[in-house]
């Protein structure tokens, strides 16, 4: 890493492990150097990429040139700024400049740094340092939303509807699969029931792996260069 300017490594790249349905292991460490201090992705860390509420992923995707710098952030927030060791604000500064440097379009960077300016508050200590970004993230939020309403409301109705036929699929379905074990039998598939996703798209923290299991259960799979 060239240390006389900001940025990721450069050999820095997304080597993750699926674990359950929304968090990833990190599976190569990689480095991100700030205007003041060296920030290392450790390898085994939990992360959900971007965590964008489901109405939104049709702009603002899980992952996509910004993945680098989301799980960046993901360790900003969970490592650091949740241990008082970084001031979230600080987090979330370095989370848009690594998007910039990743050359992630300048709508989009913008959004996501509000983003994550607004969720800071449901943090404790997030509401430090909030005064000062509150113009901006007001301005970006008075700007989106008028945009962005119809569209998000057109997806949550559509969302419904489909969970509503979902709905009324499955119930015959468990009707059946009752009346078959009901007569001593055992149903032929399983029936399971569909639920309606409307949280922030990304698991939550605790539902990683416990610290270390990386290490003790598994061996080095990240993949030969070259």
């Amino acid at each position: 890493m060239d240390l006389t300017k900001t940025g990721f490594d450069d050999d820095a790249r997304v080597v993750v492990e699926q674990h359950g349905n929304e968090q990833w292991i990190v599976w190569e460490s990689f480095r991100y150097k700030a205007a003041d201090d060296v920030y290392t992705v450790p390898r085994g860390m939990c992360t959900d990429f971007a965590s964008v509420p489901r109405p939104f992923v049709w702009y603002l995707p899980r992952y996509g040139p910004y993945t680098l710098a989301a799980i960046l952030h993901d360790h900003l927030w969970r490592n650091l700024a949740a241990k008082r060791c970084l001031r979230y604000t600080d987090a979330d500064g370095i989370f848009r400049r690594a998007m910039r440097e990743l050359q992630v379009p300048f709508l989009h960077r913008w959004l996501m740094w509000g983003a994550v300016r607004w969720g800071a508050l449901l943090k404790p200590h997030g509401r430090k340092g909030w005064a000062a970004d509150a113009p901006r993230v007001l301005l970006l939020t008075l700007v989106a939303l008028p945009i962005m309403a119809a569209p998000v409301a057109a997806i949550l109705a559509a969302m419904v509807q489909l969970y509503a036929l979902e709905l009324l699929l499955w119930v015959p379905l468990r009707v059946h699969a009752w009346w078959v074990r009901l007569r001593g039998g055992v149903p032929e598939k399983e029936v399971v029931r569909p639920r309606l996703e409307l949280r922030l798209q990304g698991g939550r923290a605790d539902d990683c792996p416990p610290a270390g299991w990386v290490g003790e259960l598994a061996p080095d799979l990240r993949p030969a260069r070259g």
